[in-house]
């Protein structure tokens, strides 16, 4: 069987960088949907109360995750077949053109229910791309990464990811600065959709230009004949289990304490949209930086023991802190519970890819970390928003509370009981 040769270190580490790069602006262009609700839910929806029109606006953000299943298998099977390359390049295509739509839409007052209609169409785009973005960029980045590193250089999809929320919270920030809350409801809110379908093009540029990893070159020129998706999954049914059984708890959490935590802050701790979007960003930066840190240490003690950690500390402290944040006096402990809250969601975040491309030999590697990931995230991550507010609007906010608390304990199960990865023999000279 022909081989290529194991790339170099800066080979590597260039396709790492080109590979993050577009990661964080497809991240971007979809949490510059979350940021901005708060702003264009009135655009989009009829006129009601605060509650609903935020609840409306979280169930066009849940479409979107309906869709990301879709995207992963059909965006892991292009992986599989074509290259990571390629899949990544496609995807952010599909980015561009969703946020460019959502740039464009006129009102709920122009049009009518045309609005919202097409609205859910540009978010079901967003949500192929990132179902296929995903599984195609853990792949890359895990297979570009080698043997002795792979969860420090593998935690920069989520360093990118965390980064893309960033730069949409801080584009809102200078918004926020610049003009007026009815200039930013009117016509404001549509510059971030603009300059995210531009970034989306750059992204394009760059991907081109990437290296496509050895292992699927392996796989490419190996003769072996294709089989179906549904085949390849099925023989590795307690890997596709576990990616599904590992990511609930996960997702609710990283969702609960990134995208829904701003509308935590004004809807049920009463502090102003601005002051909610600087503890916001300020936690998310903090995030960020510990995530090639935890992923360094998942490269020395293993994986299981840093997502033990997450489940454990995520199961008995997310009621609490929840509770406090909820009536948190000021900024500065607003910032410091949120914080916390996500070091301790760092135990999943950083290692959770590497953790999903360990497990899969590279014939069906992207398809097997996409689609389960995708179908999980879509069920608990996607709805995590739409239930706290749907709790809230019944008067029983703290029901929710509890109910990531369960999902994070349905996760430890798993991590308690999944097999050691790092040195996965399915990973071994990539």
């Amino acid at each position: 069987m022909a081989t290529s040769a194991v790339p170099s270190a800066s080979h590597r580490l260039r396709s790492i960088i080109g590979g993050s790069v577009g990661n964080l602006v497809e991240w971007y262009d979809w949490y510059v949907y979350s940021a901005f609700s708060l702003y264009f839910a009135k655009t989009f929806f009829p006129p009601a109360d605060q509650t609903v029109q935020l609840l409306n606006a979280a169930a066009v953000f849940a479409v979107g995750f309906l869709m990301r299943p879709i995207g992963g298998w059909l965006m892991g099977r292009y992986a599989d077949r074509h290259g990571r390359r390629a899949a990544l390049t496609i995807s952010v295509l599909l980015m561009c053109a969703g946020s460019l739509v959502i740039a464009i839409t006129p009102s709920y007052a122009a049009i009518g229910v045309a609005a919202p209609a097409l609205l859910i169409i540009a978010r079901m785009m967003q949500g192929l791309s990132v179902g296929g973005e995903y599984g195609a960029s853990a792949t890359y980045l895990s297979e570009m990464a080698g043997q002795r590193h792979r969860g420090f250089w593998s935690s920069f999809q989520y360093v990118t990811l965390i980064m893309g929320q960033l730069l949409a919270l801080g584009v809102l920030l200078i918004l926020q600065r610049t003009l007026t809350v009815p200039q930013l409801e009117q016509w404001g809110w549509r510059i971030p959709f603009v300059i995210g379908a531009a970034c989306a093009l750059v992204a394009v540029r760059l991907r081109r230009g990437i290296g496509e990893t050895t292992a699927f070159t392996r796989v490419s020129v190996s003769g072996a004949p294709p089989r179906s998706a549904m085949a390849m999954l099925m023989q590795h049914p307690r890997a596709v289990a576990t990616v599904f059984g590992l990511t609930a708890g996960g997702a609710v959490a990283f969702y609960t304490f990134t995208t829904y935590a701003q509308k935590f802050l004004v809807n049920t701790a009463g502090f102003s949209k601005n002051d909610a979007t600087l503890v916001s960003a300020g936690s998310l930066a903090i995030f960020m930086c510990v995530q090639p840190l935890v992923g360094a240490i998942s490269d020395r003690i293993g994986r299981r023991p840093v997502l033990m950690t997450f489940g454990v500390l995520g199961t008995l402290g997310t009621r609490p802190l929840l509770t406090a944040l909820s009536t948190a006096s000021g900024v500065g402990m607003a910032l410091m519970l949120l914080t916390a809250a996500l070091l301790v969601v760092s135990g999943y975040t950083a290692i959770n890819a590497v953790v999903k491309a360990e497990l899969f030999p590279a014939d069906v590697r992207a398809l097997g970390v996409a689609f389960p990931y995708a179908v999980a995230v879509s069920m608990f991550g996607g709805t995590a928003e739409y239930l706290a507010l749907w709790f809230k609007n019944m008067g029983h906010e703290g029901w929710f509370y509890w109910y990531v608390s369960a999902c994070i304990a349905a996760s430890l199960v798993v991590y308690a009981v999944m097999p050691e990865t790092r040195h996965s023999e399915t990973m071994r000279d990539q």
